[in-house]
């Protein structure tokens, strides 16, 4: 039987907030590394959060609990059972629905602060629309579950001499590390001593990890790491929102929760032969050899078709006599065990139960067409 889930809400501007600003934050305030000009430069702050998972969510969470006035949230994937367990915005009425994370971010988060601004982003962060998305923000979070889209971030960052901050967990570990990029030689002569360069990600990693790496589905993980990284993230971002730049750790921190194994890597200072901020190649932003991703915690496969029309209840129409379908105006699921078709309103689609790109290619094209 077809199932309907309710309409989403769009994204707005949160009315007159109840509770009085001053009682809410008063002992953030009391803080002497916030005090109220901290505070103050924290409402007029915006921070984009790219991925709403387990550490975005906690992120997201902890950085509008804290005031910060427009929180950008970016995230391609949809709420479910084993979501649960870590991801701390999610509850399950979400799951049941399948309900897009950024949008379920958004809305949990106008039910403790209505006065903070959330624009949730039901997509994938790709070359053509990053700088739509990231360009007025003035500190990105990083909170993906693949390399890809970091060394994008990393690019675009580095091009535009933004912040940004990477973040990763998986099993018990956790690890974070400050970018902040040399400010484009066209910037105004007042930024140019606004911080001292960090090395960039590419500085310590010149290229992605090759071969299997580990994912939350093979490993597993913890919720304390998640929150860990997204604790230590979020204070590194409040340093630098309120002014405080010279606080900023230049490190890559990783600890193991389980085992309190802790390292840190310099991250002082750029690398002289860096192929990004030094010779400022941009690959990941040009999409050179971008491809396809497999989600964390999941057997499945994103197919990228942006921006291709989709009218929702003329798929659904053609595919109940195949399986099951539930849609809202957001996404279309189709259920064909063992697989499982997402489409999303940008036209991308994702097919759960395969990592074959063959397989997700050949399920995509024959039911929902190429």
């Amino acid at each position: 039987m077809q199932q309907t889930s309710p309409e989403f809400a769009p994204s707005s501007s949160p009315g007159p907030s109840l509770i009085d600003d001053q009682e809410r934050y008063s002992r953030q305030i009391l803080f002497s590394g916030i005090g109220p000009e901290g505070q103050a430069r924290l409402a007029q702050s915006h921070v984009a959060v790219v991925g709403c998972g387990a550490t975005g969510a906690a992120a997201a969470s902890l950085l509008a609990r804290a005031g910060v006035g427009i929180l950008t949230l970016i995230d391609r994937d949809f709420v479910e059972a084993s979501n649960l367990q870590r991801q701390i915005l999610f509850d399950e009425a979400d799951a049941l629905q399948a309900l897009p994370k950024a949008e379920a971010a958004r809305r949990k988060i106008a039910q403790f602060n209505s006065g903070v601004t959330v624009n949730a982003h039901v997509t994938d962060l790709i070359p053509s629309n990053i700088a739509e998305l990231l360009g007025d923000s003035q500190l990105i979070l990083d909170a993906t579950d693949n390399f890809e889209t970091r060394y994008l971030i990393n690019d675009f960052a580095v091009q535009k001499g933004k912040p940004w901050i990477y973040a990763a967990a998986i099993g018990a570990y956790a690890a974070t590390m400050n970018i902040l990029p040399r400010t484009p030689s066209e910037a105004p002569a007042s930024q140019s001593s606004a911080w001292e360069p960090t090395a960039c990600l590419a500085c310590l990693f010149p290229k992605p990890p090759s071969g299997p790496v580990e994912t939350c589905d093979t490993s597993g993980i913890l919720s304390t790491a998640v929150n860990f990284a997204a604790s230590i993230q979020v204070t590194e971002a409040l340093k630098f929102l309120t002014g405080q730049v010279s606080l900023l750790r230049r490190t890559l921190l990783s600890f193991d929760l389980w085992t309190s194994e802790r390292s840190e890597i310099s991250a002082r200072t750029p690398a002289k032969d860096c192929v990004v901020c030094g010779l400022r190649e941009f690959s990941h932003l040009a999409g050179v050899n971008r491809p396809h991703i497999t989600l964390c915690g999941r057997n499945s496969v994103q197919i990228h078709e942006h921006h291709r029309p989709v009218d929702f209840a003329a798929m659904r129409d053609r595919l109940s006599p195949h399986g099951e379908v539930r849609f809202n105006n957001l996404l279309l699921r189709f259920e064909r065990p063992p697989h499982t078709l997402t489409i999303f309103a940008d036209g991308r689609a994702i097919v759960q139960g395969t990592t074959d790109i063959t397989v997700a290619r050949s399920l995509y094209a024959r039911f929902i067409g190429s």
